[in-house]
């Protein structure tokens, strides 16, 4: 397995494949590298070297006590980058991943970036607030960190089998595989890793990272996201970073990278093949 090793001792672990011109994937909460396996080896497959890691705390990286924030992760994140020496890269990040990646151009720049996507992402701020007033109430994320200290096996199947993937809508069937995958990945995050980490994704502000992106930007949004509501996330992520294109998946969920595979795959080709060095 392929790890690299950041300045505090902490093990990320990467799957790299493929060749070409580089796209690295970052992984929403509370998930791993896996998570990213269809677009990863689709990508691959059409002439792309594909990097996805599991962050600190999470899947086959170190669990560490601290760190668990967004600046560590933007600060992995560059680790890794730097250690693989990759140019003209192009950044993708789902969820929670979206603000890794968010953060990583508000504190390093993007001298290696080429493009960036934000999938579902969290940015540029999830929770309400008073300069927020759009936002998702506190008490949500209470919520969640309530379940996950009573029982967060169950919290996590209660995500899978309900609004991640849009499994409680009315006419909706959720492939048991994938909603059984999503508890699994979950499950082998840590635990302070995943509790710590919901304050991460929910109380982040990324509006100054987004005023930083100078690279062109594709945001892919589902409109009946449960998780990170379209209004909060994609379209006003979009309004925000300069000159990005806005796609929409009407009636589509958080999990896009499971539910909408093939068409979030066609959508990131389209996006990777359209660069000019």
């Amino acid at each position: 397995m392929s790890f690299v090793t950041t300045s505090d001792g902490t093990d990320i672990f990467y799957k790299d494949w493929g060749a070409g011109r580089p796209v690295v994937l970052s992984h929403g909460w509370p998930l791993n590298s896996d998570s990213w396996e269809a677009q990863q080896l689709f990508l691959a497959d059409n002439g792309y070297r594909v990097i996805a890691h599991d962050r600190r705390g999470h899947g086959r990286s170190t669990q560490t006590w601290h760190g668990n924030e967004m600046d560590t992760y933007a600060d992995d994140l560059a680790v890794l980058l730097d250690s693989l020496d990759l140019r003209e890269v192009t950044l993708v990040g789902f969820s929670t991943g979206g603000g890794e990646i968010s953060r990583y151009i508000g504190r390093h720049g993007t001298s290696r970036v080429a493009q960036a996507v934000l999938v579902s992402a969290v940015p540029p701020l999830m929770v309400l607030r008073d300069d927020n007033p759009g936002g998702v109430p506190l008490s949500v994320f209470d919520g969640i960190r309530a379940g996950s200290l009573a029982d967060r096996s169950q919290l996590y199947k209660d995500l899978a089998d309900g609004p991640f993937f849009g499994n409680n809508r009315e006419g909706t069937s959720v492939a048991q595989g994938i909603r059984d995958a999503f508890w699994l990945q979950s499950m082998a995050a840590g635990h302070r890793n995943a509790y710590e980490s919901i304050a991460a994704f929910s109380a982040t502000d990324f509006r100054d990272d987004l005023a930083a992106f100078d690279v062109p930007t594709l945001v892919i949004h589902g409109d009946d996201d449960q998780v990170v509501p379209f209004e909060v996330g994609g379209r006003a992520s979009a309004a925000l970073i300069k000159d990005a294109a806005l796609i929409v998946y009407p009636g589509a969920p958080h999990g896009i990278t499971d539910t909408h595979k093939e068409q979030l795959g066609n959508d990131l080709l389209t996006f990777l093949n359209g660069y000019a060095a």
